[in-house]
């Protein structure tokens, strides 16, 4: 079955790129675990396909669903959100151009700009992406070619406006980039926004079950989705078969996922208001969240991530991310199951002692799919440790 634009989000993640099998009539297609394919004569190449790296059937049906429910053109997809990144910025920028981020972006992004990258020409400047003055302070100073926004951001929940931003960068002839992972396509669609590109760990809520890492660049522009196309290619950090196919997998049941995470983390975070160790929430789905308006106006809900500080310091957060049994203290995010985390010492570390750091007494909650009582149930069971 192939998908068009006016089918609704669920139909399209079910069906985009998903052809049954030709041969066998399977409704799932199968898994192109090959490295090469055989040739009908030198150069015959059947359907184009030569060897994994340049296309593979099974990453070939994943970047199709992608692009259809991001609402893009073109989507590649790489073997970590990190190496999606990369290419983009390889494909697009050259060295002694300027990236703007936030001041509290993921510490992987920072690291992969600020220490990896910088040694090829590109610098950077991190502010506060929800203050218009400081973003267009920031690009107007320097040769800026990149905007990079996560929204909501990750650990602190900061909602940036896309659409006001989007026009911020393109007056100084700068792209959009929107990190999306947190959202995730049935939430928020950058590109619809003005964004040029969206990026995303599929490792999070796209693959959805902790089992397959990898990463995407979604582009409606031809030109630049040539140039990322070329560096997915040319440098190879690709999506294997198996990672691509559970992905796809992923993909299918996002929107019913996304409903369950959104609707229990706003019952935990509504939870933790009351509780008195408490000191502040952070999930735009609070009437009292900074960007809640703005949130509700370019979500579709409010997701499954939230973050909490505590009255007691970093003692007390380290005692609570210790001390759940449902909550799995992990790194990463985005599956059915809940996850704890303490950013200063785990996914934030690389930024400890920068502008960038995170508060020590906050920890992060990738809220899953689970019944909300037994959530509640196991908080209660760890805060009884403060008390």
């Amino acid at each position: 079955m192939t998908h068009s634009d006016t089918q609704g989000f669920n139909t399209r993640a079910v069906h985009a790129g998903q052809t049954p099998d030709p041969v066998t009539g399977a409704v799932i297609p199968p898994v192109f675990q090959t490295t090469t394919f055989m040739q009908d004569g030198i150069g015959g190449l059947r359907n184009g396909y030569e060897y994994g790296r340049a296309a593979n059937p099974t990453r070939d049906a994943l970047q199709v669903q992608l692009a259809a429910l991001e609402g893009g053109k073109h989507a590649y997809s790489f073997s970590s959100g990190l190496a999606a990144e990369d290419a983009l910025i390889r494909a697009a920028l050259r060295p002694g151009d300027h990236i703007v981020l936030g001041n509290d972006a993921y510490g992987g992004t920072y690291r992969l700009i600020d220490r990896v990258l910088s040694e090829w020409g590109i610098t950077n400047s991190a502010v506060d992406m929800a203050d218009a003055d400081a973003v267009r302070a920031a690009i107007e100073a320097n040769n800026t070619k990149l905007v990079w926004v996560e929204t909501p951001s990750n650990p602190l929940m900061k909602i940036t406006d896309i659409a006001a931003t989007a026009e911020l960068a393109h007056a100084a002839g700068a792209l959009l980039v929107v990190d999306n992972t947190f959202a995730s396509p049935y939430l928020q669609q950058p590109l619809s926004f003005g964004a040029d590109v969206v990026i995303h760990s599929t490792t999070k809520y796209i693959g959805g079950h902790s089992d397959a890492s990898g990463g995407a660049v979604v582009v409606n522009d031809d030109a630049l989705a040539e140039k990322v196309g070329f560096v997915q290619f040319a440098v190879g950090a690709v999506s294997a078969p198996m990672e691509a196919w559970l992905t796809t997998r992923g993909v299918k049941t996002l929107g019913v996922r996304m409903d369950r995470h959104s609707s229990n983390a706003t019952a935990i975070a509504q939870w933790l208001q009351e509780q008195d160790e408490v000191e502040r929430v952070y999930y735009p789905g609070l009437a009292d969240h900074p960007g809640h308006e703005l949130a509700a106006a370019q979500m579709k809900d409010f997701g499954g991530m939230l973050s909490v500080t505590f009255k007691g310091g970093a003692e007390a957060a380290k005692k609570i991310a210790e001390s759940t049994q449902v909550f799995l203290l992990a790194e990463s995010l985005g599956g059915i199951e809940s996850l704890m985390n303490y950013p200063s010492d785990m996914t934030h570390a690389s930024v400890k002692g920068t502008d960038l750091a995170v508060p020590e007494n906050m920890i992060r909650l990738s809220v899953g799919i689970e019944d909300i009582e037994d959530l509640i149930g196991d908080l209660e069971q760890a805060f009884s440790a403060l008390r």
